[in-house]
C-alpha cells in the first residue's frame, strides 16, 4: 500500500472526507515532520498549487481534532505538526536554530512522569522537551 493510500485510509476512519487539499496538507506533514505553517503551505502547494493558506489552516486543525496530527509548540517558537500521534514520544529542540528532533520516552508508557502531587489529576501523558544545541550548533560554538 502507499502513503497516499494510507492517508486516504486514515482520513476516512477519522470519518473526514478525502478532498485534494487534506491530501496535499497530511502527505506534507508526513513528508515535512516538525514543520510550521508556512513550511506546509509550500510543500501542499509543490503538489496543489491553488490550494489556499485558510485551507492549509483549516485542514491542519481538522486533522489535530481527529487525531491523526499532533500540533506541538515549543515556548518561543511557532507552532508545528507532525504526523507521529498515538505513542508516547518527547522532542529535542535546538536552543540556537530551532531544529526539533523526536525523543523515544525512557520509560515506554503513558505518563512516563509521575508528578509529586497530582492535585487529584488523573495523569494520562506528560510532554518532556529537552532543550539545548543540536550537533551543527554545538560544533558552530565550539569552533567560535
Amino acid at each position: 500500500m502507499t502513503i497516499a493510500a494510507d492517508i486516504e485510509r486514515m482520513l476516512r476512519d477519522a470519518g473526514l472526507r478525502v478532498t485534494r487539499p487534506r491530501l496535499a496538507v497530511f502527505g506534507a506533514v508526513h513528508r515535512h515532520p516538525h514543520s510550521d505553517t508556512d513550511t506546509l503551505i509550500a510543500a501542499a502547494r509543490s503538489e496543489l498549487p491553488e490550494v489556499s493558506h485558510q485551507a492549509v489552516y483549516d485542514t491542519l486543525h481538522a486533522l489535530t481534532d481527529a487525531g491523526l496530527v499532533r500540533r506541538i509548540q515549543p515556548q518561543g517558537s511557532l507552532a508545528r505538526y507532525e504526523a507521529r500521534v498515538g505513542d508516547n514520544h518527547h522532542h529535542a529542540v535546538c536552543r540556537s536554530c530551532g531544529a526539533v528532533e523526536d525523543v523515544e520516552c525512557a520509560v515506554g508508557e503513558a505518563p512516563c512522569l509521575e508528578p509529586s502531587d497530582a492535585h487529584g489529576f488523573q495523569i494520562e501523558t506528560a510532554e518532556v522537551v529537552y532543550w539545548g544545541l543540536c550537533a551543527a550548533c554545538a560544533t558552530a560554538a565550539q569552533a567560535s
